[in-house]
């Protein structure tokens, strides 16, 4: 691993046992609980009034009530090769927002607009800050994460010409940031494995601790020089190599051993009503669209790009 700050033991939030958090719908309310991890009833919901349901039954709501929800552009080996041919994209980290309006749940509709074209996948990891966070050092930042999620971070390529420098409508429509089912303390991040999976095929993979460029702790010191994180923010760590797009029917899902796995449905929609009158910045396919959205297939392993070739002959 090469870190900007090399760890010099495991940080608490990432020392057992595992604690999964989830909040969860039934009976029109919603309730927090926690995953039975032992026992005749591990993999149950126990909800925090003493009950314990079955999670697979329940409507999953997004685990967090961030303020914000930040982004990193690039960090991951395979990413920075597939997109700028080098190993470390930037120096340093650079970043982007979504709104909170973009969050949804484990096993929710992923809406994509009539209109657009490229609605792309990105599984990620992301970080949970716990308790307030301003002007801290990297080795301090680990006491300030609640716990880490699989995420999806999807994108509209399709107003890459116009939003490249702020990703607004790229990132940050509603529904493209699938994240949950739970927040998760307890497991080393850096001995997991992230897969997407599109139609149960794999089209991205990777180690995280082999392929990290920034840590969590770095990332969450270079934002909090300027920017107070507050509980309940989210930080999305970037994904691997192979981002592409996905049509509607797919079932778009984020695993990510020892945190569990994320998945969603693409769901199409109408067009919104004022596109028909030329209202605003219309959807592209551009050639600086097609590169990001369809990305370097001379650059990514062979496997993905015939696993996503399979996978769009079929859905789960």
């Amino acid at each position: 691993m090469d870190f900007e700050f090399p760890l010099r033991e495991l940080p608490a939030v990432m020392r057992g046992p595992r604690v999964e958090r989830r909040r969860v719908l039934l009976g029109g309310s919603a309730f927090w609980g926690t995953i039975v991890e032992e026992g005749n009833e591990r993999g149950l919901l126990r909800l925090d009034d003493g009950r314990t349901v079955d999670p697979q039954a329940l409507v999953h709501l997004p685990p967090v009530d961030p303020s914000k929800i930040l982004a990193v552009h690039i960090s991951y080996r395979s990413r920075s090769m597939e997109t700028r041919n080098r190993p470390k994209p930037t120096d340093t980290p650079t970043y982007f927002t979504k709104p909170p309006t973009s969050l949804n749940g484990h096993d929710g509709q992923i809406l994509k607009p009539a209109d657009c074209r490229y609605l792309n996948y990105e599984g990620e990891y992301a970080v949970v800050i716990g308790r307030t966070c301003r002007n801290v050092l990297p080795d301090e930042a680990w006491d300030y994460i609640e716990g880490f999620c699989p995420a999806l971070d999807m994108g509209l390529q399709d107003f890459r010409d116009t939003d490249q420098g702020s990703m607004l409508r790229v990132k940050g429509a509603d529904t493209l940031l699938p994240i949950g089912p739970g927040i998760v303390r307890g497991v080393n991040l850096f001995e997991q494995t992230l897969r997407t999976y599109r139609n149960g095929r794999v089209v991205q993979e990777a180690h995280i601790g082999d392929e990290t460029i920034w840590g969590p702790h770095y990332v969450i010191a270079d934002i909090a020089r300027h920017i107070t994180l507050m509980p309940g923010d989210v930080i999305l760590m970037g994904t691997p190599c192979h981002s592409r797009s996905v049509d509607v029917g797919d079932r778009v899902a984020c695993e990510i051993t020892g945190l569990g796995r994320l998945a969603g449905q693409v769901v199409g929609i109408d067009a919104p009503r004022a596109a028909v009158l030329g209202v605003g910045h219309p959807p592209l396919d551009s050639p600086e669209v097609r590169r990001v959205a369809l990305g370097f297939d001379e650059r990514v392993p062979e496997r993905f790009k015939e696993n996503y070739r399979l996978a769009a002959q079929r859905q789960e």
